[in-house]
């Protein structure tokens, strides 16, 4: 059976994230440990014990994530040995860990990328205050078209029923008004402090692209679909679509028909929440979802 291992973005961090698995495996305490290390605080203490508001600021949040589903994927390697994979995916903030697991970039410099990215997506929040909107039972194509005339952007294309826009607090309280005079099911605010996924971050993709010039990244060992393209990466261009992803649309709906008309019959979300999971059954009805958030999910199956 052909499958896919795909990780989460912001927005699926909790508090207690990952603690299960570092308290029954060494090898994820150490991995937890290994951060901690690198970072020069405890990092493991903010996710298993908050508080959730900490937890929420992006310089938090993108490297608990990445950690609590490098210990996810760790688990299911050592609980589950016999598993095999085919490709490899991940939501915004998750492409980084897909392109860890795929051997791209190794953890430390990992843990060094997503530091900067955090940070600097934080400052450009402060820098360029905006919001966020989700917007519940509207085609893609018509809110591509609703964005422009809003003045906002699309972020993410999550699920054939939701997407979510992204702009200044003008734009998104213009787009909101029109979503719903165009008959959206439900439009709701997120409680976000920036823009993502808009050209509100192009000061944080200006950061990105000067850090990852000076970093040397290996070829993928797994194949890995791209956020940006929707396609699997190319060595050549990983680092310009890493850059670009930042202040680009999530193309994850094409991300996730494009794996299943390659075959795919399995997707194993690994890491906090069931975010993705829920996603891809909305998009594809016909593929297997689980998800690996807790221990108890490995044991049990």
């Amino acid at each position: 059976m052909k499958r896919a291992i795909v990780f989460p973005g912001q927005g699926s961090q909790c508090v207690g994230m990952g603690q299960d698995f570092a308290e029954a495996l060494p090898e994820c305490k150490s991995i937890f440990d290994q951060a901690n290390e690198i970072l020069g605080y405890d990092l493991a203490k903010i996710c298993f014990e908050g508080p959730q508001e900490k937890l929420n600021k992006s310089n938090y949040a993108q490297l608990g994530l990445f950690v609590a589903s490098a210990a996810a994927f760790r688990t299911l390697e050592l609980r589950q040995p016999e598993l095999e994979y085919d490709l490899l995916a991940g939501h915004s903030l998750g492409e980084w860990t897909a392109l860890y697991v795929a051997g791209v970039v190794s953890f430390e410099d990992t843990i060094k990328i997503l530091r900067i990215r955090g940070e600097a997506m934080q400052a450009a929040c402060e820098e360029n205050p905006g919001a966020m909107l989700a917007v519940m039972g509207m085609d893609g194509a018509d809110l591509v078209k609703l964005a422009r005339e809003a003045g906002c952007y699309v972020a993410n294309f999550n699920s054939l029923a939701q997407t979510v826009l992204s702009g200044t607090a003008e734009s998104i309280a213009q787009a909101e008004a029109l979503v719903k005079g165009a008959g959206a099911k439900r439009a709701i605010r997120l409680p976000v402090a920036g823009g993502f996924h808009s050209p509100l971050m192009q000061p944080a993709a200006d950061t990105m692209a000067a850090f990852l010039a000076d970093l040397d990244f290996a070829e993928t060992k797994i194949p890995v679909l791209s956020n940006v393209t929707a396609q699997v990466h190319k060595n050549s261009s990983v680092k310009e679509n890493m850059v670009k992803q930042i202040t680009s649309s999530v193309q994850w709906v094409s991300s996730i028909q494009w794996l299943v008309t390659d075959g795919v019959e399995e997707i194993v979300e690994c890491g906090p929440g069931k975010v993705l999971a829920g996603l891809i059954k909305r998009i594809d009805k016909t593929c297997s979802v689980r998800n690996i958030g807790q221990l108890t999910d490995v044991e049990n199956k």
